[in-house]
């Protein structure tokens, strides 16, 4: 059988972290079997809607290399992607639950069903509703709502058909949580559109869905999903249930709550790479039942991977059953490790110069060291201490405009300079670089640089702590060949002049 899986977000807003780790598994799982997935809308709560929303989640899988099989703008057989636009579908199905009494229209008003909520509530009962419109005639129905009264369709909780509860494919068997279903689930609202119960069951039928892959808040609506199926005689797909994912602060992630837009991570430089490789191992781990065959070993928790790695190794029985918080300083490792590979496939230079030279022109509008094959040469001596391509700017503002020996940092610096000892190193190496001679490559640079500590009678350290001073104003940057061999000889010697003043 052809495995087919969905992604199926609602258009309330951005695309966040959690939704992207579950579009990201249904990714893997789906490549892993040689299956396919399904990018659907679930956009029946129109109330929620957000505008432009749609578009933001397909610019974010888009931007992490998540590419949907069919969905919007990608039409397939199981078309349309949209649940506003399959309406009559839900209906039909619908009117197979009335038909064959699992489920009945109530006409009882919003205030009706507070009250007896209320009254139930107060007696000590657990039900929700008191099923006043069960047993009205098919005749009574069909009259009131050819008399235009609004009606809702409900599940007939209590002639649900025998039917097996499969174990979930992450946590197992679940224990049946029909307790905290309200009575008689609400199946299609008074605005004839369906709740996402009744919808996702027909969907995931007419799609011919064989894996859910869904977050584990769902997971206390299951057994209404498996009646469903049952009442309908219909097969169910195999479901697993992902545990969720939590802010640092332990919080529930939300699109409501936290910085988690999966775009805000795009405007801020981080790899797309290493946002999918954090996401993959918040909450892959060790296999949680150690009798089940893996055919691979599960990662370590800071596994540098890359998307087809991560579907090599991806097992569902590796996914572990607590809920994970996203730790921001493990992405900072993996991101740097991500720009590191990036940095020696072919055109990984070019690539990341270019999309840092527009930065980099904004913040230096005036600086004449803006070029892309400047930038490149700047990463390349930069690549070891740069954590988020959009640092770069920052982190080598020496390289892009003079110092500035203002700043409260440089200030401390010269103040544990001895001044003779300053000025004999840096006119000492002005009047060396001044008479030419040698390439000015870093070999020689290094040379020059030993020699004349040596002459000055200095600890390496000392020497090079004057010298990174007069050069950039700062305590740390790369090796000081690197840079002077990127500044040129000309500017090098400039900035030794000036550095004579400060």
């Amino acid at each position: 059988m052809s495995v087919l899986l969905r992604f199926a977000p609602s258009p309330t807003g951005a695309l966040h972290l959690g939704g992207l780790r579950t579009a990201l598994y249904n990714y893997l799982y789906a490549r892993k079997l040689g299956g396919k997935w399904i990018l659907r809308v679930e956009d029946t709560d129109a109330t929620r809607a957000v505008p432009g929303a749609v578009h933001g989640i397909r610019e974010a899988l888009e931007w992490v290399g998540l590419d949907y099989d069919y969905g919007p703008v990608k039409e397939g057989p199981h078309a349309p992607y949209f649940q506003s636009e399959r309406l009559d579908l839900y209906r039909t199905y619908a009117k197979k639950l009335l038909d064959n009494g699992h489920a009945y229209r109530c006409f009882c008003s919003p205030d009706r069903l507070a009250a007896t909520r209320e009254k139930l509530a107060r007696s000590g009962s657990t039900t929700t509703y008191d099923k006043a419109c069960l047993n009205l005639t098919e005749e009574e129905a069909v009259r009131r709502v050819q008399a235009g009264e609004k009606s809702i369709i409900r599940l007939n909780d209590g002639r649900l058909p025998s039917r097996p509860s499969p174990p979930d494919l992450i946590f197992g068997a679940v224990k049946d949580a029909h307790a905290s279903l309200p009575t008689d689930p609400v199946l299609v609202k008074s605005d004839l559109f369906p709740t996402y119960h009744l919808a996702s069951v027909v969907d995931d039928h007419e799609m011919g869905i064989t894996h859910v892959l869904r977050g584990e808040e769902w997971l206390p609506s299951l057994p209404l999903h498996l009646d469903l199926y049952a009442c309908l005689s219909l097969k169910a797909p195999h479901f697993a249930h992902i545990p969720l994912l939590l802010n640092p602060d332990g919080s529930k992630m939300s699109k409501r709550k936290g910085d988690v837009q999966v775009l805000d991570y795009k405007r801020r430089g981080w790899e797309p790479s290493a946002i999918l490789n954090w996401l993959a191992l918040a909450g892959w781990g060790v296999p949680h039942d150690q009798t089940e065959s893996i055919t691979q070993q599960a990662p370590d928790s800071t596994s540098v991977m890359s998307l087809r790695e991560m579907i090599q190794k991806f097992e569902l029985s590796s996914l572990t059953h607590r809920r994970s918080v996203l730790d921001p300083m493990k992405l900072e490792y993996l991101n740097k490790h991500h720009l590191m590979q990036l940095m020696s496939v072919d055109g990984g230079f070019d690539e990341m110069a270019e999309r840092v030279h527009g930065l980099v022109k904004g913040i230096y509008p005036f600086s004449q060291y803006t070029s892309v094959a400047y930038i490149k040469a700047v990463i390349c001596i930069m690549q070891s201490r740069i954590t988020n391509l959009n640092d770069l700017p920052f982190e080598a503002s020496f390289l892009f405009v003079e110092p500035d020996f203002s700043t409260e940092e440089a200030r401390a610096m010269r103040l544990k300079l001895h001044s003779d000892d300053y000025l004999s190193v840096i006119v000492s190496l002005r009047r060396r670089l001044s008479a030419g001679g040698g390439v000015w490559d870093h070999a020689n640079i290094t040379n020059i640089l030993h020699e004349e500590a040596s002459d000055a009678k200095l600890k390496q350290k000392g020497y090079m702590t004057i010298l990174r001073y007069a050069l950039t104003g700062s305590k740390t940057g790369p090796a000081l060949s690197d840079l002077m061999q990127v500044l040129g000889r000309e500017r090098t010697i400039t900035r030794l002049e000036h550095a004579q003043t400060v």
